[in-house]
């Protein structure tokens, strides 16, 4: 049986295209992609399912781990935990 603790998360590093790695807490996150859909016309259609930006941001930060936000530019985010336990 898996540990739990593999099902813990502290924050994420983010990616972006031409910028050093972040951490972020979800909530960073969350309005990070919120602000990122609120600037595309073209949204994956598993995504545009979703009416509002927090509900579509949501749903990315859960099943994707990488935006395209155009042919030049990603958003890339990955789990993380702050302190060994």
């Amino acid at each position: 049986m898996a540990d739990s603790i593999m099902y813990q998360e502290d924050g994420y590093v983010v990616l972006e295209t031409n910028k050093p790695e972040e951490l972020m807490t979800k909530t960073d996150l969350l309005n990070k992609l919120s602000q990122i859909l609120s600037l595309q016309k073209d949204l994956p259609r598993d995504v545009q399912k979703y009416e509002t930006l927090e509900q579509q941001a949501e749903y990315l930060l859960d099943n994707y781990c990488e935006f395209n936000v155009d042919e030049n530019n990603y958003l890339q985010w990955y789990v993380v935990r702050w302190e060994k336990r």
